[in-house]
């Protein structure tokens, strides 16, 4: 069968695709925007990458049109199926039918921490050999791919709560079904197509509605709006993470790059590993309590965490030129933001630290986090925001009121003068983003390789 996505770039729309070509059909694929990791991933898979969403990328017809939810009335390639009679579907529709029947899902929900989680807990089950098929909206470095079907009856999917599709405006996860479930944490976010926190946790308590009474949920004990959802009704029983919950951590270095895990009061191993901040050890937990369910054993758990390796553009060391330390990171909410600093902080101590962050979610675009900007940068000693020219509201007005010393910039270049003028060798430059930010990692690299 000849597939065609439309959107084949998305982090989600990216992976169906890695799973649709090893199923054996043909896939190509349609996207306005064609950036690494996903494009590079794409085409080492033999996948057919198409630029822009011209209607002859869909002629001669495929069999199948899988449609991206960043797709809406009015694309040209949208108005062609239609007027066609394509045959199409979400990609949330295509993966339920194709590819999660039958099997043991393991969705991994939340506002923040859904890739790194998904990650740690596909790599816990194959370390513990269990062998799971996954999607996650990024690339595991423990795995190199984004996703695999996998030949067990296990499967770990990254769960949103972005709509599914223009004809289809349930969250994604509703399709996946899971037998086990983490709930990570819960703020407003995607401001385009929520109203507000209460919608949010509608749809969080669609997806609670449709797990197992044999299955299980996980979720940090002090989670307010989770804890709305789950007394909306719930059928399923419940572990929880943190303070005060079955899963605990006992943090053995500041920036949680030791810690020591209990279940229930009792010692189970302490995690030694690479990451760093408070938001990976509770991924931690969660981790640990959702391969328990599935026969893992938390000291084994430990272990896999040990030797895991993150995610791709999760704080993603990418350069180290003349004593600077570049980072790429994904943090686009002030929440994610904040604690990625307060991490990367307690980790580096007193170096210096400067965060480069481009607005770029649609939620930012409209402007619904720019009250929490300011405080989330607090754990860094300069910070430069770069105002692209169709943000929708004054930048330079949000962000007066930070704690410290702030820049903002209209240009890639200008932000790699400042950067040229101000980094010493030791220190540390965080890039957050959640798109390619024109490829600033490289050019700033590149440019402070070249100081005299």
């Amino acid at each position: 069968m000849h597939i065609h996505i439309l959107g084949i770039c998305g982090t989600f729309m990216g992976s169906l695709a890695v799973l649709a070509k090893e199923l054996g059909h043909r896939v190509t694929g349609s996207d306005a925007n064609v950036y690494p990791p996903m494009s590079t991933q794409l085409q080492a898979q033999g996948i057919e990458l198409m630029q822009g969403y011209d209607a002859a990328h869909l002629q001669p017809a495929p069999d199948l049109v899988v449609v991206g939810n960043a797709l809406s009335r009015g694309n040209p390639a949208v108005e062609y199926v239609l007027d066609q009679g394509l045959p199409y579907v979400s990609g949330p529709q295509w993966l339920a039918d194709h590819v999660l029947q039958g099997r043991w899902v393991l969705a991994v929900a939340g506002t923040h921490g859904k890739t790194t989680t998904s990650s740690m807990l596909a790599w816990v089950l194959e370390h513990a050999g269990m062998a799971p098929g996954f999607l996650i909206g990024g690339v595991p470095q423990n795995f190199a791919v984004s996703a695999r079907i996998g030949n067990t009856p296990f499967f770990v999917v990254e769960a949103d709560e972005y709509d599914s599709a223009f004809f289809d405006k349930r969250s994604k996860f509703v399709h996946y079904r899971p037998r086990t479930a983490i709930l990570n944490n819960l703020e407003f976010d995607h401001a385009d197509i929520f109203p507000d926190l209460a919608a949010i946790e509608r749809q969080f308590h669609h997806l609670v509605r449709t797990i197992p009474s044999q299955g299980l949920i996980i979720h940090p004990v002090n989670e307010v709006a989770l804890q709305r959802v789950i007394t909306m009704g719930c059928w399923t029983p419940v572990q929880t993470t943190g303070a005060g919950g079955q899963w605990q951590a006992r943090l053995l270095s500041e920036d949680g790059s030791r810690f020591e895990v209990s279940f229930e009061g009792i010692a189970q191993g302490v995690v030694d590993w690479g990451l760093t901040g408070q938001h990976n050890v509770a991924n931690a937990l969660a981790t640990l309590a959702a391969a328990r369910h599935v026969g893992v054993v938390p000291s084994q758990g430990v272990e896999a965490l040990s030797a895991f390796k993150s995610v791709k553009r999760r704080m993603e060391k990418v350069a180290d030129v003349q004593g600077v330390t570049i980072y790429d990171d994904f943090a686009h909410h002030p929440t994610a933001i904040a604690t990625t600093l307060d991490g990367l902080r307690k980790s580096v101590g007193a170096a210096q630290v400067i965060a480069i962050i481009e607005p770029r979610s649609n939620s930012m675009k409209l402007g619904a986090h720019r009250e929490g900007l300011p405080e989330s940068v607090r754990q860094a000693d300069q910070v430069i925001w770069y105002a692209p020219p169709n943000l929708g509201w004054d930048l330079h007005a949000a962000v007066a009121s930070c704690p410290v010393p702030t820049t903002v910039c209209d240009s890639l270049e200008a932000i790699i003068d400042l950067v040229k003028d101000s980094a010493a060798p030791g220190t540390h430059v965080v890039i957050m983003s959640n798109g390619g930010f024109g490829g600033l990692h490289g050019k700033l690299a590149q440019a402070l390789g070249e100081r005299s």
